[in-house]
């Protein structure tokens, strides 16, 4: 019987030397060390529903400001910076959980890093919405007068939002339960 050889190649390309007198792709070993796994649970749970809401509504307020003169009304300046940021932060925040970016982070506390990007997100968007709606007279008789009403409204429901989304990250944090993708962030 034959031996089997004490040298087996498994290469499925051409060697080194080849690969780059052909023009090998250098990201090729990067590209496949990479996993990218989307967290299905915490996409069908509470907080995550929020947060698409906060993503939606927000994105909502700050497009109807930013369609009418918002500029001749100073207080918009800060909802708009406010809309803007928190929309933004949002929307990496979510990602960062949906794909499981905390996992690979775990000197970060993230259950109180959430329940404190919440609580401060609450408390800048009722400032914001306070400012929205004190502003709208301005615009009373004019075209944009519904867009800065709406917005004032979209402004009301995001602090909601935010709010039930502080909450929700308050209990994941006490560890009481009441998030159900508890299992998406390390304690």
């Amino acid at each position: 019987m034959a031996e089997f050889p004490s040298k087996v190649t498994t290469e499925t390309s051409p060697p080194r030397s080849q690969a780059s007198q052909q023009g090998g792709n250098s990201l090729g070993g990067l590209a496949a060390s990479v996993t990218v796994r989307m967290d299905m649970t915490f996409i069908k749970s509470i907080p995550a529903v929020l947060m698409m809401a906060e993503m939606v509504l927000g994105l909502l307020q700050w497009a109807l400001i930013a369609s009418a003169y918002y500029t001749l009304v100073p207080a918009y300046g800060w909802v708009m910076f406010v809309a803007v940021t928190l929309w933004l932060l949002t929307t990496i925040l979510f990602f960062m959980i949906l794909f499981s970016v905390q996992r690979k982070l775990p000197a970060v506390p993230w259950p109180l890093t959430v329940m404190i990007y919440h609580g401060v997100a609450t408390v800048l968007y009722l400032t914001a919405f306070l400012a929205n709606a004190a502003s709208v007279t301005p615009f009373y008789r004019t075209f944009y007068y519904g867009h800065m009403a709406a917005a004032a409204f979209f402004g009301a429901v995001v602090t909601v939002a935010y709010a039930a989304s502080a909450y929700f990250s308050y209990l994941d944090w006490r560890g009481d339960g009441g998030n159900a993708a508890t299992s998406t962030v390390p304690t």
